[in-house]
Parts: C-alpha cells; structure tokens; sequence
C-alpha cells in the first residue's frame, strides 16, 4: 500500500471515506481479490486527502480507478 502516513483526517472524513469504501466494495461481485480492495482504499485515500469529501465521488473514483487498474475484469 502506498504511503498514507502523513495523512489527517477528521472523524466526519474518515466517516465518509469508510462510507465510499463500503458502497465501492459491496458493487463489485464476489469474491472481490485483495487488489481490488487495495486499489478502492488507496484511491479513496488519495483523493480524500486532495480535499475530495463527496461520498459518491470518492466511490466513482476509486471504481474507475480500479478498472483501469485492475483490468477488465471487473
């Protein structure tokens, strides 16, 4: 995983990041590979600590993110 450490975040940050993590996951079909779970939290992540907070927009992200990412596939 990429390096978060320098990263903060307030509780209603990390509520809407868990929030987008959860709705990203729960599209996908099982069995979801440790990848793609790797690919949605770091984009979310990422993004989250750009400044982004819309739940929605931080769960589209991170699914094209991982599409791109991880193959067609999906």
């Amino acid at each position: 995983m990429k390096d978060f450490s320098n990263a903060a975040f307030s509780p209603d940050q990390i509520e809407a990041m868990h929030q987008a993590f959860e709705r990203a996951v729960a599209t996908l079909p099982d069995p979801v590979s440790a990848m793609r779970v790797q690919t949605i939290a770091e984009s979310i992540l990422r993004n989250a600590n750009q400044g982004e907070r819309d739940i929605r927009t931080l769960q589209t992200m991170a699914l094209l993110e991982m599409q791109l990412r991880c193959g067609e596939d999906v």
